[in-house]
């Protein structure tokens, strides 16, 4: 028998309205250039400039900007990132990555409008030596993962039909991220000291605002059912990669000239612990929308095609 595919998203006009919250960030500045294609995008940020305001600590402003938005589909790209920061600014931290997102769940759900969200690889304790899949238990070692995984549980229980996507070690051409760090870094620096024994999967965040795109499309569209398909998916550059052989790869794809010296998490305490080893698998992603990200390698060598080095 034949399955019969979803019925379109009901939207407002001819063209869909794509809500984009957190527009201004590394990925929601990315977001604007690839949901473009899809139809009128609302851009909302803390700073405005694009679109309306948009505060998650305001959940009276985030009920305003839904009813006014009139969003066909929303994407959530907004979230508290400061990890370490993050051990003394709890409070905030849940308001923003956990509440805000649980209010917005319950809004959505009231109009039957589907949303992607992004959570993060810091949801898992790091202990393990295979890639973390869906299904394994999440141990946060930090506030920030604690109130991630706490957005995850809010917005699935919410009941509005949403993908989580959860990714990790984000960087680009644009924002806070070790990339650009590692390139002012290795500019002025004769030699630099790199953590070595933590793992994972860096995600160029071009990269992730291209597979959010391919598969809205597809639920604006009909072709996804999220009722049968909706949930949490692990969406991560391939392949793996220590902080220290990453920052290499940089150096020497950029063609400069730094010392640098492998150490371990000991040798560089921080505020907020990190897991050691925190790879995703992708294969349920891959298999569910038939999509694959490319090895980190290549997207790197993308992303500083980009980047005067």
């Amino acid at each position: 028998m034949t399955q019969q595919p979803a019925a379109p998203v009901k939207t407002s006009g001819q063209r869909p309205r794509i809500l984009l919250i957190g527009a201004n960030g590394q990925v929601g500045w990315e977001l604007r250039r690839t949901l473009a294609g899809l139809g009128e995008v609302i851009a909302a940020s803390i700073e405005g400039g694009y679109g309306p305001i948009i505060d998650l600590l305001d959940h009276g402003l985030l009920a305003r900007l839904v009813a006014e938005a009139r969003p066909d589909a929303v994407v959530n790209a907004a979230a508290y990132t400061a990890v370490d920061k993050a051990e003394t600014e709890r409070d905030v931290a849940r308001r923003i990555n956990a509440d805000a997102v649980g209010e917005l769940g319950r809004l959505l759900a009231e109009r039957g409008i589907p949303i992607i969200h992004y959570s993060t690889d810091f949801v898992f304790p790091g202990t393990g030596k295979r890639p973390y899949t869906e299904d394994d238990i999440a141990a946060p070692l930090n506030v920030y993962g604690e109130t991630k995984l706490g957005g995850e549980l809010a917005l699935l229980d919410s009941g509005a039909p949403c993908l989580i996507f959860r990714t990790s070690w984000v960087y680009g051409a644009r924002g806070a991220n070790f990339l650009l760090t590692m390139l002012r870094l290795l500019r002025e620096k004769d030699e630099l000291r790199i953590v070595d024994d933590q793992v994972g999967s860096p995600t160029w965040s071009r990269m992730l605002a291209e597979m959010t795109a391919l598969v809205l499309y597809r639920v604006l569209r009909g072709d996804l059912d999220l009722k049968k398909v909706g949930g949490l998916y692990h969406l991560t550059g391939s392949g793996e990669v220590s902080w220290f052989s990453f920052a290499r790869a940089i150096l020497e794809r950029a063609g400069l000239d730094c010392r640098l010296i492998p150490i371990t998490s000991a040798d560089y305490p921080a505020p907020a612990r990190r897991p050691a080893y925190s790879v995703l698998d992708n294969r349920k992603f891959q298999e569910t929308f038939g999509l694959y990200m490319p090895d980190w390698r290549v997207s790197l060598e993308q992303c500083l095609e980009l980047i005067p080095c």
